[in-house]
């Protein structure tokens, strides 16, 4: 269990939706902050299990679960799964009061942040696109990081509420800033693992003690959080954890799109995304990011 502690702040009523890897803890957070918190899944035995483990409510829809929440907070797959359980009839936003905000932790594009945004505002409710960094471990001990767009006085009534399960939660800029800057982050990601993944596995071919020369190198300028965490699981042949290859695909695939629109160059992330197609190839799937060095063995 985390150690996790929480900011004494007014309880809220609060819904989640979206019980996966990271929700389900996301979610735990908020109940042991002392929110009020109701929760939707499309597997109703996985919500009924965490009220059992948090207390709380589930609800049938998001538009149930929605109802009466001053926040509603979701964490899904990606964009249509997002407008799956924010619009029409059962959507979270048909049952949300003016004034509530519905905040998505979901990896998704930019334009569906703007254009949800946008149909919230049509109906009296504000919508924050929020995506986080810091992976399943950080959604479980409370670490995450959050990237923000969207309005200001929005922000201002999140923020502290969000802190329940994060370390750090900033407002980047206007609606869709967020995401942009969750692709950002993963295009330095990409980068960074492949650079591991070659600098292990030359050392390897090198005849040299890598665990030796990460200990040595990781207290200089080649340091880095995937240095500390990844190298030695890297080295160990260990991939079962952490952030799946077929996400980070996902991701970088939301990259290489608004890359085209804004005309950024990204030759390095580009051929990572390629490298990931191979770990896939390789029946890689759900193993750890950091699987990139298996291409190189």
């Amino acid at each position: 269990m985390s150690s996790k502690t929480y900011e004494l702040i007014a309880p809220r009523r609060v819904a989640f939706l979206g019980l996966g890897v990271m929700g389900y803890p996301m979610a735990g957070h908020l109940a042991r902050a002392g929110h009020q918190v109701t929760v939707y899944n499309r597997s109703a035995a996985k919500a009924q299990q965490w009220v059992t483990d948090y207390s709380g409510a589930s609800a049938a829809t998001p538009k149930a679960a929605a109802d009466g929440a001053d926040v509603v907070f979701a964490c899904v797959g990606n964009d249509d799964d997002l407008r799956s359980v924010v619009l029409g009839d059962s959507g979270a936003f048909a049952g949300m009061r003016r004034g509530a905000v519905f905040v998505d932790h979901t990896t998704a594009s930019a334009a569906v942040a703007r254009e949800l945004s946008a149909a919230a505002r049509e109906r009296g409710l504000e919508f924050i696109d929020a995506p986080v960094s810091g992976g399943n471990l950080g959604a479980i001990n409370g670490t995450l990081t959050v990237m923000c767009g969207g309005d200001a006085a929005a922000f201002a009534l999140i923020q502290p509420v969000a802190m329940a399960f994060s370390k750090a939660v900033t407002r980047i800029g206007a609606s869709g800033a967020g995401q942009l800057a969750k692709m950002v982050n993963q295009i330095a990601i990409a980068g960074m693992v492949q650079g591991l993944a070659e600098a292990i596995a030359f050392g390897e071919k090198a005849g040299l003690d890598m665990t030796a020369v990460l200990g040595v190198i990781g207290k200089g300028a080649a340091q880095s959080w995937q240095m500390d965490n990844r190298g030695p699981t890297m080295i160990a042949n260990q991939f079962d954890f952490g952030f799946a290859v077929d996400w980070m695909r996902k991701d970088l695939g939301l990259v290489l799109d608004e890359a085209k629109r804004n005309g950024a160059r990204l030759p390095v992330t580009a051929l990572v995304d390629q490298f990931y197609a191979d770990i896939q190839a390789q029946g890689g799937n759900r193993w750890d990011t950091s699987s990139l060095i298996q291409r190189l063995r």
